[in-house]
């Protein structure tokens, strides 16, 4: 019997707490509470180029330089990473959320056209990266670790570009600009 269980307790401040099961729609209603860093990962050339905006991007570690980025396996920016072997991490600020949402496929854009309306230029990987990031890691894989429905892909950092402003967050479905 597979019955729904929530038990209610209250908590040291006396707040009602109600524990859900361990589902994927509870989980994503948890995680959406968690702020995260808004980046735009890029991969591809000319026409094969693609990308998809994640708040997954995070440092493995700072020596040696690696980045960590969790991708859906049935997106269409994995294969093209796995490809060409190089990803750009572009880290945006409040100015870039029409190009985030393009990025999320918002408005049916699907690769290359996804980098409309921005200036681009080529990484030493050949990744392209957004001219005005806030900040843009190019990265080559160093290794791609495929489980359940993602591929956790480690890239090691070639090159890494400075821009101007704050990062954009995103929580609770809506992107949120720092001052």
């Amino acid at each position: 019997m597979n019955a729904h269980v929530e038990n209610t307790h209250f908590n040291l401040h006396g707040t009602s707490v109600i524990e859900q099961p361990a589902d994927a729609d509870t989980l994503k209603a948890a995680l959406r509470t968690l702020g995260g860093g808004v980046s735009i990962i890029t991969a591809g050339e000319g026409e094969a180029r693609t990308g998809a905006t994640v708040t997954s991007a995070t440092a493995l570690s700072v020596e040696p330089a690696r980045m960590l980025v969790s991708l859906n396996r049935s997106s269409s920016t994995w294969p093209v990473v796995e490809r060409y072997g190089h990803l750009g991490i572009n880290i945006v600020g409040s100015t870039h959320e029409a190009l985030a949402n393009q990025f999320a496929g918002r408005g049916g854009l699907r690769g290359a056209d996804r980098y409309r309306g921005a200036e681009w230029t080529t990484a030493v990987s050949g990744a392209p990266l957004l001219v005005d990031a806030v900040a843009a890691i190019d990265c080559v894989v160093e290794e791609a670790i495929e489980r359940h429905s993602h591929v956790i892909v480690i890239g090691k950092v070639l090159a890494i570009r400075l821009g101007a402003g704050h990062s954009l967050l995103y929580q609770d479905g809506r992107y949120h600009a720092l001052s």
